[in-house]
Order: structure tokens, then C-alpha cells, then sequence
């Protein structure tokens, strides 16, 4: 519950969706020269279903950074299929959280990997930020 302080445990999982369109091509974002899932959208996907997963068992005052990446994306998605991202917590320690990710589209598994998210506080990225900002 909100309010009630982090109640994360392995476990947890959370998934998102998307149809592929034009603007999640690898050609409009740059990463490629064809209309496909571009993999810097098939990581936001990703990231996108961890934090879904434990957004739940964050505090109110909690939120999560992705710290590191360590992905396979193995199949190419055209424009007009769905893909589904799925994250599911492996470990917790500390403030560090490890997921598990795969992603499918609607013929078959085109990714798979894992994900670090370390937990902060939102006042402490806030000051960090403002530091930055003043430079």
C-alpha cells in the first residue's frame, strides 16, 4: 500500500503492451533503417513493465531509477503487431531490485535479459537534479 513504506518481494511482475506503429520503428527513432520495433523502444517497454510490477509495494515518497541493462532482442516485430514487455523481481536488496525480462510479440519471443532499478527517495533525485540544473 502507498504510504506504508516499500513492500517489494521477489516475485512481483507487471507486463505492458503496445501495438507498433510508425513512431516505434527503428527508423523513425534512428536506431535502424527498417520499420520495426526499434530496440530503444523495446527498452522503454521493458523498463516500462518493471516499474508496473512493484509500483504497488513502492512508498509514497519512493520511486525507482534503471541503473543497468543487460538485453537480447532477437527477433524483429513489424509495424501492426503487438508486442507484450514482461518484467518479473528476482531479487531485492537494499535498494537494489533485479528483474527478469522478456518481451513476445504475437508469433513469438523476441527478447529476453535483465533489468537493475535502484530505489531513491523523490526529494534526493529532486536535489541531485536541482544541482545539476544550477551548473
Amino acid at each position: 500500500m502507498k504510504g506504508k513504506g516499500n513492500m517489494l518481494s521477489p516475485g512481483l511482475e507487471g507486463h505492458v503492451s503496445v501495438v507498433v506503429n510508425e513512431q516505434h520503428t527503428a527508423r523513425h527513432m534512428g536506431s535502424g533503417n527498417r520499420d520495426v520495433l526499434a530496440t530503444p523502444m523495446l527498452v522503454a517497454l521493458l523498463e516500462a513493465a518493471a516499474k508496473k510490477a512493484i509500483a504497488p509495494g513502492l512508498a509514497e515518497n519512493q520511486q525507482t531509477v534503471g541503473v543497468h541493462l543487460d538485453l537480447t532482442h532477437d527477433a524483429a516485430t513489424p509495424v501492426g503487431m503487438q508486442v507484450t514487455a514482461f518484467a518479473r523481481l528476482v531479487s531485492v536488496s537494499g535498494r537494489t531490485l533485479v528483474f527478469e525480462l522478456s518481451a513476445r510479440d504475437e508469433m513469438e519471443k523476441i527478447a529476453s535479459g535483465t533489468h537493475t532499478r535502484m530505489l531513491a527517495a523523490a526529494a534526493s533525485l529532486d536535489r541531485m537534479l536541482q544541482k545539476k540544473q544550477k551548473k
